[in-house]
């Protein structure tokens, strides 16, 4: 199996901040209006408790990525070495074939510089060896990176969240659970 890096997104531990999609605005300077990374709250019928469960999502660096399959000019390539789906944003001709095709709306519409972006997992920090800026900004160390080849006791597809095996997206997770009640000696 080729090496894949993946995001792992840890249900259990997020705390719903939204630091992981600010950390990756500081970083990038996205427009008004453009997030590469967004927190989904689970609804109900997904997770039905009255305690909050969110999944931070972002490119999901699939294996066969449409955005690469549709874009005319190559703007989306993904890396042999890592897997990682770079979108080069000076190449994007603005044709809006990834924005439409992404089934996971990975790729965004930005309307001011009249291109697309999307989330390339911080090639230019993973290759200086440093972790992308959603996984350092993440306070509960919900979201990290992974080998997708080391990920055990992960999901690929959770509930309320999009299954298209035709991509097999890179995203694993640990989903959320009904929260537990732990007494101390003090509650007794």
């Amino acid at each position: 199996m080729k090496k894949q890096l993946a995001f792992m997104v840890n249900s259990k531990k997020c705390i719903g901040c939204y630091s992981c999609a600010m950390s990756c605005k500081n970083q990038y300077h996205q427009e008004v209006g453009v997030a590469w990374r967004n927190l989904q709250p689970l609804e109900a019928k997904d997770y039905p408790h009255r305690d909050r469960a969110f999944y931070s999502l972002a490119c999901n660096h699939c294996e066969k990525p449409v955005c690469a399959q549709v874009c005319p000019v190559q703007a989306h390539v993904k890396r042999e070495k890592d897997g990682i789906v770079v979108h080069s944003s000076d190449k994007c001709i603005y044709c809006r074939q990834c924005i439409e095709n992404c089934p996971y709306h990975a790729a965004k519409d930005n309307v001011v510089l009249q291109r697309a972006e999307k989330c390339s997992m911080c090639v230019e920090r993973i290759d200086a060896g440093e972790k992308p800026a959603c996984v350092q900004g993440c306070p509960a160390h919900a979201l990290t990176i992974v080998e997708l080849s080391e990920v055990k006791n992960a999901v690929q597809y959770p509930k309320g969240f999009g299954k298209f095996t035709k991509l097999n997206p890179s995203t694993r997770f640990v989903e959320a659970k009904a929260p537990e009640l732990v007494l101390t000696d003090k509650d007794i």
